[in-house]
């Protein structure tokens, strides 16, 4: 039997993580995409990080299927037309593109937060998706085919005490609703995952040095948190990924999925 991606190549940014006991949505959305037979383009700033996910998805069964690294800085524009350039050259289309990065670091609130720190959070968050769903879309025009995911958080939906994070998450998703509207004639698909608290190593590893705390006790204070009663993992993530990069949800698009243990009933 086929995987679910079967024949489909795949970008994504933000492919590698930081070191920590727990996997990132970025690695575990590629792991999960060459699964289910996706070729993989793995993109991060930071190459190495991107090589461990490459040879994690080497060492699994059906292997790499082909993957490959970019190091790419995506909040420069010139680096994601060289993303999308280099994955036409080595696989000659592109279906998927999972975008996956973003910092909530040195946010605050609104009163308090510096314009540099303001202006790098959006940069990160929301720019870089920007300029990496404008050189893709038209190769997938061109493809009449193409699904973007792009990964937002509960924080945008939610009442927040900072403004920046908050801010940038909520304009990527009105911002693929309306690369949803713009390009569903044209064959491209968009749509947003939408986390809440979730066991990534960027979540609790920054949390445990800003505040001295263990990892154990953040951890539980997280989960308390959650209705369900704990926090999900990337690979909750992951697997909302595989649905909405497939066929299945050919008829799916501009939808905001949260995957959040029921923290947006809460907090909504």
């Amino acid at each position: 039997m086929s995987g679910r991606l079967e024949g489909k190549i795949a970008v994504i940014i933000g492919a590698g993580q930081q070191p920590g006991a727990s996997i990132g949505n970025g690695r575990a959305v590629a792991l999960r995409f060459a699964q289910e037979g996706a070729r993989c383009l793995l993109v991060d700033r930071n190459g190495d990080w991107a090589a461990e996910t490459l040879a994690l998805m080497a060492a699994q069964p059906g292997g790499d299927r082909g993957a490959g690294v970019h190091a790419a800085d995506v909040t420069d524009e010139t680096a994601c037309a060289g993303v999308v350039a280099e994955a036409v050259r080595r696989f000659g289309r592109i279906d998927i593109l999972h975008n996956n990065i973003g910092t909530s670091t040195g946010d605050r609130p609104t009163s308090d937060l510096p314009v540099a720190d303001w202006d790098r959070i959006m940069t990160l968050n929301l720019k870089s998706m920007f300029m990496m769903c404008k050189h893709c879309l038209p190769v997938m025009r061109e493809q009449r085919a193409g699904a973007i995911i792009n990964v937002s958080s509960t924080s945008s939906l939610s009442k927040r005490p900072t403004l920046a994070y908050k801010t940038s998450k909520g304009a990527i998703n009105t911002m693929t609703q309306h690369i949803a509207a713009e390009n569903a004639a044209h064959g491209v698909r968009a749509n947003v995952i939408v986390p809440g608290l979730i066991d990534t190593p960027m979540a609790i590893e920054r949390r445990v040095r800003e505040t001295g705390r263990s990892h154990d006790e953040i951890r539980a204070e997280r989960d308390a948190l959650v209705p369900a009663g704990f926090m999900g993992s990337a690979w909750d993530v992951a697997h909302a990924a595989v649905y909405l990069a497939s066929d299945e949800a050919r008829y799916v698009t501009g939808v905001l999925l949260p995957v959040d243990g029921g923290l947006l009933l809460k907090r909504g």
